[in-house]
């Protein structure tokens, strides 16, 4: 027995081929990844001035504030990691698992860019720290050489990047301790609001906001963790939890033993301050450079994750690994992203922006594990439980810091996550794993039929929804073009065929028959009968269908030229009208079909109070068809032609029908007057209670046109 597949399932220590071994822990591959992208340059040169301008209650609050949203992001992702068993690409695989892949690349193929984009800021902000201390040095040369230097240590493997970052975490430790001894005397009071002078308290929060992101750099590890389910919620809440005891540490020495005035105006406050000064300013260089490595160790990830279930360009290009299981040709690609970022200079304009897709990247995943939580599906059932108003106060705390920020760049990067989700949903991508995309639908529709139980339908409300018998699908004589016709846009279908053999096969022709009606994103069901007689069977139907909630509201017949069917009809029909159901039934021209469909007719017989539903379906097609609607009755003498001709008038008007209606009355007899008629593509009359189908063909062949007979079901109307 082979227990690999079992192992892979259980412990998830084995890569996707079985062969290379996960090779991080929480602590190397989630924690410090995280800690060291948190504990960035923004901490060392910003915070400093956001104590200064807001007081020491102020950046407390702004502190707890941008933790808030990180804290409640962290805590949805480690409750859904332990529902999930997690694939490469962290973010990406949680969303793609949760809400298809479209959604997942949407938000990951953003997040990719943001986190490469990111790699060149923090590139940009070491060579400046590097041009601070060494100002003759040229700047284009150090952050090349910077840029180099991590090319090859994130190429070489990320296992040497991590043990890289234990030194770098050393450093950042030291500069820390290095500020909280420092030599100044406390200040006589603390400055517990400030004034606000350089910006106001949400401008002061989006500068400090972008230094506790960072949280996700050790679940982008995820394909190379040991047991990611443990290690993604250990490692990222407790990176969360120390950077937030340094920040609070840091704001409250800033303010107890460093002037107001020197916070407000000296961004490089903490390194003047510090015991060694010297090991401070290595602290931001530690920072920066480490939150680059981190990212571009995390980014090519991502972009193989993506790769991977072919979702960018050149997926087999970006995929495929190395022998040590080093995604190297995305690493590869990353670095020449980067290297054209920095030589095009300042990336200011694009902070924003890259800030933007890391808040929605995080709003998208606490927003999935809401909607999880909402749907009580047993298949959702993480060991990590939270209350359900954390992951609500995280996307909606992601919306809002968005829009706080920049509502500009909010906006483009939401255009931008649309259109990427259109372009993959037309790409038909296959996922090799289910989503909760069916059963979230499902359980909104499940919850608005209980809603919609509440009111009765009302003739406002009214749509075509068909219930249609079809004989035998391979030879049925019906028009799917016409079915369309009457249907599109809003409409639905329910089709059923009656067989007590090949049920399978039935099943299969009866939905390829209507595949074209399905293209066109139009609601169709369908379904066998297993019984040996046709009629029972569409009667067990119609007895079923009355008490859902979804249920046809008219049942679409074809008269064909053979009458050995037609007592089935007949019959049929009025088992539909007994059940409340309007009946539409088709005489299909055997020439002429429907011509051109443009022109419709519609014969009305005065004081008849059978026509709202014909008038209805009319409608329907000429709104489909754009072509001349024709109003039509007949007169029995020329006496009475202005009555019946004001009698059209006063219907047209109250139908509210189409101003290029034209209306139209002839003298004589019904039969007679008919060849008297306006051309037409379709002439659609009322029915009487009792089906002639002699009637209906003889009418057909007077006409020469294809024809709808349509009754009522007493639940339409076209005055409404």
């Amino acid at each position: 027995m082979d227990i690999k597949p079992f192992l892979r399932r259980v412990t998830g220590s084995f890569r996707a081929n079985g062969t290379q071994p996960a090779r991080f822990g929480t602590f190397s591959g989630v924690f410090t990844p995280d800690l060291l992208c948190i504990l960035g340059v923004i901490m060392y040169l910003r915070l400093g001035w956001v104590v200064g301008n807001t007081g020491f209650l102020g950046a407390l609050t702004i502190i707890i504030l941008a933790k808030a949203v990180t804290i409640c992001t962290g805590l949805s992702m480690s409750s859904i990691t332990t529902n999930i068993k997690i694939g490469p690409g962290g973010a990406y695989s949680i969303i793609s698992k949760s809400l298809g892949l479209e959604a997942g690349g949407s938000i990951g193929i953003p997040f990719y860019i943001s986190q490469t984009l990111s790699v060149s800021l923090y590139i940009i902000g070491f060579t400046s720290g590097w041009i601070w201390a060494f100002p003759s040095h040229p700047p284009i040369l150090v952050s090349l050489i910077v840029w180099l230097l991590l090319l090859a240590i994130s190429y070489t493997s990320a296992n040497f990047a991590i043990k890289i970052q234990y030194g770098i975490m050393g450093i950042i430790g030291l500069s820390l301790l290095s500020f909280f001894f420092t030599p100044n005397n406390p200040n006589p009071e603390i400055t517990l609001l400030g004034n606000f002078e350089d910006g106001g308290f949400w401008a002061s929060f989006a500068i400090f906001f972008p230094a506790v992101t960072g949280i996700m750099a050790g679940s982008n590890m995820s394909g190379e963790l040991i047991n990611p389910r443990r290690s993604i919620p250990l490692g990222t809440l407790g990176s969360i939890g120390v950077a937030m005891i340094v920040y609070v540490s840091l704001a409250y020495f800033s303010a107890r033993f460093i002037p107001v005035s020197e916070l407000q105006n000296n961004f490089t406050a903490m390194v003047d301050n510090a015991l060694w000064p010297s090991l401070v300013l290595c602290g931001i260089l530690a920072a920066t450079f480490s939150s680059a490595l981190a990212s571009l160790v995390g980014a090519p990830r991502i972009l193989s994750a993506l790769a991977e279930q072919k979702t960018v360009p050149l997926s087999k290009f970006f995929s495929a690994k190395a022998a040590n299981g080093e995604p190297r040709n995305a690493t590869i690609f990353t670095g020449a992203i980067i290297l054209m970022s920095i030589l095009m200079g300042d990336l200011n304009a694009l902070a924003s922006l890259i800030t933007m897709f890391f808040l929605i990247t995080y709003g998208t995943l606490n927003l999935v594990v809401f909607i999880q939580q909402n749907m009580k599906m047993i298949s959702f059932r993480p060991t990590f439980k939270i209350p359900r108003v954390v992951p609500l106060a995280g996307a909606a705390g992601c919306l809002l810091i968005m829009l706080l920020i920049n509502p500009v760049f909010s906006f483009i990067a939401i255009v931008t996550i649309v259109f990427l989700y259109i372009w993959l949903t037309r790409r038909g991508l296959q996922a090799d794993w289910g989503d909760i995309r069916g059963g979230m639908f499902l359980v909104l529709a499940e919850r608005a039929s209980r809603l919609a139980a509440k009111f009765p339908r009302h003739q406002i409300s009214w749509k075509p929804d068909l219930l249609i018998p079809i004989d035998d699908p391979k030879i049925w004589s019906g028009s799917l073009l016409f079915i369309r016709s009457i249907t599109h846009p809003s409409g639905s279908i329910f089709a059923f065929t009656v067989k007590d053999t090949d049920i399978e096969q039935t099943d299969a022709d009866l939905k390829e028959l209507l595949a074209p009606l399905s293209r066109e994103q139009i609601l169709i069901s369908s379904t066998v009968i297993e019984d040996s007689r046709f009629l029972h069977g569409a009667k067990m139907v119609i007895q079923t269908l009355r008490g859902g909630t979804f249920r046809p509201n008219s049942l679409f017949l074809t008269a064909g030229s053979n009458s050995q069917k037609d007592a089935a009809i007949i019959e049929l029909a009025r088992y539909a009208a007994k059940s409340n159901l309007g009946i539409i039934l088709l005489n299909q021209h055997p020439r002429v079909a429907f011509g051109v469909q443009k022109d419709v007719n519609i014969w009305l017989r005065d004081e008849s109070p059978n026509w709202h539903l014909a008038m209805l379906i009319a409608l329907q097609i000429h709104q489909n068809w754009y072509g001349r609607l024709n109003l039509i009755t007949v007169s029995p003498d020329k006496s009475q032609k202005k009555r019946f001709y004001s009698f059209l008038e006063y219907l047209c008007d109250q139908a509210r029908l189409p101003s290029i209606t034209e209306l139209c009355v002839l003298e004589g007899k019904f039969l007679e007057a008919m060849p008297r008629a306006p051309r037409a593509d379709i002439n659609v009359f009322g029915m009487a209670p009792e089906v002639s189908l002699d009637l209906v063909r003889l009418i057909g062949t007077t006409v020469n046109s294809s024809c709808l007979f349509v009754g009522d079901s007493g639940h339409e109307s076209v005055l409404v």
